[in-house]
């Protein structure tokens, strides 16, 4: 008898991408490819018997190969599904009206490059801003494909100088480095915004760089509606946020190539990139512009509305979607009641829900939310939020939910914090809870 023997390929387990990656037995893959089979049949009304039919090809495909590849309309309907399931994700109402390219086909990284400028192009196409991804070659068994490095597909440089200063955006100094030393030449006069280029691994491991062609970005200049002062600061932010350094998984398949867009709420530049300390740190400057005094003590309360105000009147005026946090809130508690009304519990992260800008006016604030870490979704790490995802989260959440400080399943730190007391009184402390009311 001929024994065949099998040599088990060498994994290099340094990649930074191998690392990221959810590394699942082949047992936990079927689990997931079963489930969002059932899953994908189910929500759009196919019948069993073309299900049970889809389940026989994808077991023989994983069981030869350990990978199998999704139809269009799978990948289409896992990639919106991702959305739907992201806890961090604020804006997931539209997440039916996800528009997703499909460019697997894809994998030398200059034509990724050109893939993404039309990305960030057709985005914007329709008179505003469309949630869009491009969903590029998946992990097949032990091979890495191509993908993006640059942790958006639009980042402004940010240059350490050597008074230990930043000229631009101190989230993007190792990025600079990084692409300086891959042969990239900054403007002869830098400044604050200056657009670093798309950063690249091909499936060998190489870095490549490519810069945007000329109006693939679009930019828009903070100006405010009543304080023409403000338009001295030198302000400007990009349009279109997509992210590109996540990974997606669908039914088992890992992406790691995807750039994702939604749109922006105006109180992530104005409240956050604009206003925090380790950002632009704008506050002090946007006071003197704005004539308020900062020697009360709810100066930077007023100066963060303005810059809200400002950062909304510059981006409506382009035509550039955007929502105030308000409109924002008000949308989720839509998406989470639609949810709830299709026989869902929706997985919300408390701390990433909450709008940074007002947030006890918000309705969100109030709401209780769990991370049911279910699959299809999107992760930065398998070490972070990608270690819990699965189709057996969602008990195993449960159970460490029973066990937490806190018997709901708010994420609100403040609300964590009084555990002791919901225990000491026998009863839980629903989110919020004021000390005066104990």
């Amino acid at each position: 008898m001929h024994t065949a023997t099998i040599t088990t390929p060498t994994i290099d387990i340094s990649n930074p991408l191998r690392q990221r990656l959810r590394m699942l037995a082949p047992a936990a893959k079927l689990a997931e490819a079963e489930s969002f089979i059932r899953q994908f049949h189910e929500e759009n009304g196919l019948d069993q018997a073309t299900c049970e039919a889809r389940l026989r090809e994808v077991r023989r495909q994983l069981a030869r190969t350990n990978h199998y590849d999704h139809t269009p309309d799978e990948l289409a309907f896992g990639a919106r599904v991702a959305w739907r399931n992201h806890a961090r994700c604020i804006g997931r109402l539209f997440w039916k009206s996800l528009v997703v390219v499909d460019r697997r086909e894809v994998t030398d990284p200059a034509e990724i490059a050109a893939c993404c400028a039309e990305h960030l192009v057709s985005a914007r196409k329709s008179g505003g801003i469309r949630s869009t991804i491009t969903v590029f070659a998946p992990v097949r068994g032990d091979e890495l494909p191509a993908h993006i490095e640059s942790r958006q597909l639009v980042q402004y440089a940010g240059y350490l100088e050597d008074d230990g200063s930043v000229l631009g955006d101190p989230a993007s100094i190792e990025a600079t480095r990084t692409a300086i030393a891959l042969g990239w030449t900054p403007p002869r006069a830098r400044s604050r915004f200056d657009l670093l280029p798309l950063q690249i691994c091909d499936a060998r491991g190489r870095r490549h760089l490519f810069e945007y062609p000329e109006g693939t970005v679009q930019e828009v200049a903070i100006t405010h509606p009543a304080a023409p002062a403000i338009a001295g600061l030198g302000l400007r932010w990009y349009t279109v946020p997509a992210v590109s350094s996540m990974v997606m998984t669908i039914g088992g398949i890992e992406y790691p190539c995807a750039p994702f867009n939604g749109f922006y709420m105006a109180s992530e530049i104005a409240s956050r990139n604009f206003a925090d300390e380790s950002r632009y740190d704008q506050l002090h400057a946007a006071a003197g512009a704005l004539g308020i005094d900062t020697a009360g003590a709810l100066w930077k309360d007023r100066v963060l509305t303005e810059l809200n105000e400002a950062v909304l009147h510059s981006f409506r005026s382009a035509g550039a979607t955007i929502l105030d946090h308000h409109t924002a809130s008000a949308q989720f508690m839509e998406f989470f009641q639609k949810e709830r009304g299709a026989g869902r519990e929706p997985s919300a992260e408390w701390s990433w829900i909450v709008p940074p800008q007002a947030s006890a006016a918000c309705p969100v604030y109030h709401l209780p939310m769990q991370d049911r870490h279910a699959v299809p979704n999107y992760y930065g790490s398998a070490a972070t939020d990608g270690a819990r995802l699965g189709v057996a989260s969602a008990g195993a959440a449960a159970e460490v939910d029973a066990e937490s400080d806190e018997p709901g399943v708010s994420r609100c730190p403040f609300a964590r914090g009084l555990g002791f007391l919901a225990r000491a009184m026998k009863k839980p402390l629903g989110h919020p809870m004021s000390l005066n009311s104990l």
